[in-house]
């Protein structure tokens, strides 16, 4: 896979995740609609620097899983195959009927930035996620590091541009998103893009 097909495959990848209802969304609806834009942007960018720390973990690990061990760097390929093929088997089979709401107690008082960079500091799934994802996406002979840090940074661009777009309009699109049909829809959708790179994954080379 050349490079600019590895970025464009991530960039549409990462787009379908990325608007695929899940704790961020509703951490940024819910705070957006109660506690107002200015919050919710501090939510999304604790969010991003939770993102950026995992993905700095998992880029120096896996620069130095992929220099040091075949093996190894086999046994997380195969390992991530099957979480992604489990994911995928799950949202298509299983989709949601909605998705979880945000703690409505919580007060004006607390530090949003600190609740969205913890929430996914603290969520093992994220880390999960990056190590049998990002590798798929790295072209034969490209540094490791380097490129998983750029596909972070993408889908953290991706991201905040969805953040940004559901502060901007909160009512119509958390009306739309919390739809039964709509949730449903774009996980049997996501589910079945798990699989196909599950597959692709299990029958690459390092």
């Amino acid at each position: 896979m050349s490079v600019m097909d590895s970025l464009l495959a991530f960039t549409f990848a990462a787009t379908l995740l990325t608007l695929t209802p899940g704790l961020d969304t509703a951490l940024i609806l819910r705070t957006a609609t109660v506690e107002g834009r200015k919050e919710a942007f501090k939510a999304q960018m604790g969010i991003n620097t939770g993102c950026l720390i995992w993905g700095a973990m998992v880029a120096f690990g896996l620069g130095a899983l992929i220099a040091v061990s075949e093996l190894a760097y086999n046994i997380l390929k195969y390992c991530g195959a099957a979480y992604l093929c489990w994911l995928g088997l799950n949202m298509l089979l299983r989709p949601r009927r909605s998705f979880a709401a945000v703690d409505a107690s919580d007060t004006k008082s607390q530090n949003w930035f600190i609740k969205g960079m913890f929430g996914n500091v603290l969520n093992p799934k994220v880390g999960i996620f990056y190590v049998s994802f990002l590798p798929q996406f790295i072209p034969q002979g490209q540094p490791p590091i380097a490129w998983t840090f750029g596909l972070v940074f993408i889908h953290l661009l991706l991201g905040t541009c969805w953040s940004t777009l559901l502060i901007c309009a909160t009512r119509p699109l958390a009306s739309f998103l919390r739809k039964e049909k709509v949730i449903r829809w774009m996980d049997r959708c996501t589910g079945m893009v798990f699989l196909l790179f599950a597959t692709r994954l299990a029958l690459s080379k390092r």
